[in-house]
């Protein structure tokens, strides 16, 4: 079963060079349901081609997709925190050397606020981004959080403003995520943190589905890699700390019996349907738990 999607609409689409590289030469296309992706012949990033109009792309999110949210948003918070302690992220704030100041951290694209909010009860000073009104609206009633309603960019922030940038499962829907990451960077203390989740084009899932992939959907302009994420990371600064991937065999497709196998190899190999990447700003890295693996695809 695919990952939710909005319905399709009556968009005009352009087509678009690589974001990450720039190169207008593709490798290889996938087809899926009325759309198409095709890899960088370059970098090897995967696009969706051609791009929907961004202008449009935005306004998809609506209430629809806040139903969506609001329904799962205690076990999609659970998920990310799991997540966030997997890759040895403080998920409990605390100030090197006893310092009892709060340390203050954005989450981008942060839906209904729920892991906000949790972050915010483990000493973190919390606040969000969030491109829906309608779900920025219901974070600050449902919470009490602080979240701006546009994009990263519009917020404008001061520079070095956050210890910590978490964004889930919002990269691979920008158009401009070289922009995206230069803004965090902007944003981030020196030696801050940026956490990214999303889908693993180099998943075991999508070498066996490609168009039928659940996560190849019309909402995903950009499908990474963990090579093609560290990458565009670096160019803007950051270094690679740790990654990991997890979901070998999605949950109810047959025979059953190999969802626990398949799960634990894909989480060793790196080959899970979605990974989670944590970066530093700046400066060498602590000794990475896993390199960025090379990309088959």
């Amino acid at each position: 079963m695919k990952t939710f999607q909005t319905a399709p609409r009556d968009e005009p689409s352009e087509p678009w060079a690589c974001p990450s590289c720039g190169s207008a030469s593709e490798s290889r296309t996938i087809r899926s349901e009325g759309f198409a992706f095709a890899r960088c012949a370059r970098c090897g990033l995967w696009r969706q081609q051609p791009l929907p109009d961004p202008g449009a792309v935005r306004l998809r999110y609506d209430h629809e997709y806040l139903d969506y949210e609001l329904e799962r948003q205690l076990d999609f918070r659970d998920l990310e925190l799991r997540s966030l302690a997997d890759v040895g992220f403080p998920v409990e704030a605390r100030r090197p050397g006893g310092d009892a100041g709060r340390r203050a951290l954005l989450d981008v694209g942060c839906a209904t606020g729920a892991l906000a909010a949790a972050l915010r009860e483990r000493g973190w000073d919390a606040r969000g981004v969030e491109v829906s009104p309608v779900m920025a609206a219901r974070g600050r009633a449902d919470y009490g959080l602080d979240i701006f309603a546009g994009t990263l960019e519009e917020a404008r922030f001061p520079v070095a403003s956050f210890d910590a940038v978490h964004a889930s499962h919002l990269i691979e829907h920008l158009h401009d995520p070289a922009s995206f990451l230069a803004e965090c960077s902007r944003i981030l203390a020196p030696g801050g943190e940026l956490v990214l989740t999303t889908p693993n084009v180099r998943s075991f899932q999508f070498m066996l589905r490609r168009g039928a992939w659940r996560s190849a959907i019309r909402d995903h302009l950009v499908l990474f890699s963990d090579r093609t994420l560290a990458a565009l990371a670096a160019d803007a600064g950051f270094t690679l700390v740790r990654s990991v991937t997890w979901g070998g065999w999605p949950v109810g497709a047959r025979p059953a019996w190999l969802k626990k196998p398949l799960d634990a190899a894909a989480k060793r190999l790196g080959t899970g349907d979605v990974m989670c990447l944590r970066f530093r700003k700046g400066g060498a890295a602590e000794a990475a738990s896993l390199a960025p693996g090379s990309d088959r695809r």
